[in-house]
């Protein structure tokens, strides 16, 4: 992605452009929703709601803080190569529907709003590390400070003209450093200060609905093509087409490379692991995919699959609670694929720049780990310390009654599914009466 930050009018718009540049925007809109059920399977039955809503809740909170000044930070005027600002931006006053961003054939409207939806899927990650314990009211408040501390600031970074990694040369088609290294390490800043979950490492956590899961993993598949091939900006000379053809390459590869290992590792082939796998391969090429060839997607997927499987096991060992594998998926797969771009960078995709294996030096590489550790320190630290200011004043944690007996219920006043309707499985004849309706034994009752 490569945003300029000044308006060229005389440059008229494409309707071919901007129609496929609106369609990619409402896939990466999709994915927010999608995120939610991918998440919301994977927790207990009594924190189902809370999950899909601390997803959901980042579309009205960052839609707003974009338009009054997110954008305005995160694609103004550059200063110094670490803020930006520009009024007319503010409450979009100063955009006219017809102005064009500049060096492109689409509206500056319509590059906003795709970049929203990007704002607003990044803390929306973060949440799954926090599932089951987390107040609802803190979550909100959270989202609007890290989106505004941490989010804007390195969107400017990475993809501003005068980022400071912008102009250094570090590639990240879509948001490998921005989205996804940007909110892994916020999740592991934030899970550090607020702890782990009641009965963590003792109790089991299996997720309550796979099939859920596995259809917002299909979902998140379906959006990413526009996450990924829309960044480009336009669809006039090939590299979006390169970038969705590695997107579906490379989390084919994942999958199947996480398949394998757990396989080996485990015995079996899980719908959790090909799920994971697949997310694991879209966060991974994410950053690279407009820079490889097909056969350099293969190889990143299948890496960022074995490692990131790899990788979800180490909360176990190190001790920190990672509920649904933000930390193992997202911030290592965003590593993965951000520092293989020096490696596998063809030279004959979004640029000229050519990785290890393609006869190109180390100093890609150099710039690569650069954007990943400067952003993985920033956000790391940031977070943790939003999160502890939060734990002092307003407290983050729901208390631990309210954790053990369900946060849908504490949180919400709702729960997931009615059971207390549930048929008994057996056709009853209209010559028999039917047996009153009674509450479900405590015994009987689902375990959640």
């Amino acid at each position: 992605m490569a945003p300029a930050i000044t308006l060229a009018a005389e440059t008229q718009i494409s309707a071919a452009n901007t129609g496929f540049m609106l369609i990619c925007s409402a896939l990466v809109m999709l994915m927010t929703p999608a995120l939610a059920f991918f998440y919301g399977g994977m927790v207990r039955v009594k924190s189902t709601l809370n999950m899909l809503m601390m997803s959901f809740i980042s579309l009205g909170i960052v839609t707003i803080l974009w338009v009054l000044y997110g954008f305005s930070m995160a694609f103004g005027n550059d200063s110094g190569g670490i803020f930006a600002w520009n009024s007319d931006y503010v409450g979009f006053t100063g955009i006219d529907k017809d102005a064009i961003w500049d060096g492109y054939t689409i509206p500056v409207l319509v590059f906003a709003v795709f970049q929203l939806m990007f704002a607003i899927i990044t803390p929306a990650l973060i949440s799954g590390a926090l599932a089951d314990r987390v107040k609802f009211t803190a979550w909100a408040l959270f989202i609007a400070l890290w989106a505004t501390v941490v989010y804007f600031p390195v969107a400017h970074w990475v993809w501003g003209t005068g980022g400071w990694a912008f102009e250094l040369g570090v590639i990240d088609f879509a948001g490998g450093t921005a989205v996804h290294i940007n909110a892994g390490a916020a999740a592991l800043g934030v899970i550090l200060v607020i702890g782990k979950r009641v009965g963590f490492k003792k109790d089991p956590m299996r997720p309550h609905s796979l099939p859920l899961v596995m259809l917002g993993a299909g979902l998140l598949w379906f959006g990413w093509f526009g996450f990924n091939a829309g960044s480009w900006l336009g669809n006039d000379d090939g590299v979006g087409s390169l970038m969705f053809v590695n997107t579906q390459v490379a989390t084919a590869a994942a999958m199947l490379a996480w398949l394998i290992y757990e396989k080996l590792r485990h015995g079996a082939f899980t719908t959790l692991g090909a799920a994971s796998g697949a997310v694991a391969g879209l966060v991974a090429i994410t950053p690279a995919g407009g820079a490889v060839d097909p056969l350099g997607a293969i190889a990143v997927g299948a890496v960022a699959g074995l490692l990131c499987a790899m990788a979800v096991g180490l909360k176990y060992k190190l001790g920190y609670d990672d509920s649904l594998d933000v930390v193992g998926v997202h911030l290592v797969g965003g590593i993965v694929g951000s520092l293989l771009v020096g490696f596998f960078a063809s030279g004959e995709g979004q640029s000229d720049v050519k990785g290890l294996f393609y006869g190109g030096d180390a100093s890609q590489l150099g710039k690569q780990a650069a954007g990943v550790f400067a952003v993985l320190a920033y956000s790391l630290v940031v977070s943790a310390i939003l999160a502890f200011v939060l734990d002092k004043t307003i407290g983050m944690r729901v208390p631990e009654d309210d954790e053990v007996a369900g946060i849908d219920q504490a949180e919400h006043a709702e729960t997931a599914y009615d059971f207390s309707g549930a048929g008994g499985g057996t056709s009853r004849s209209a010559s028999v009466p039917a047996a009153p309706v009674t509450a479900p034994a405590e015994s009987k009752k689902v375990d959640a």
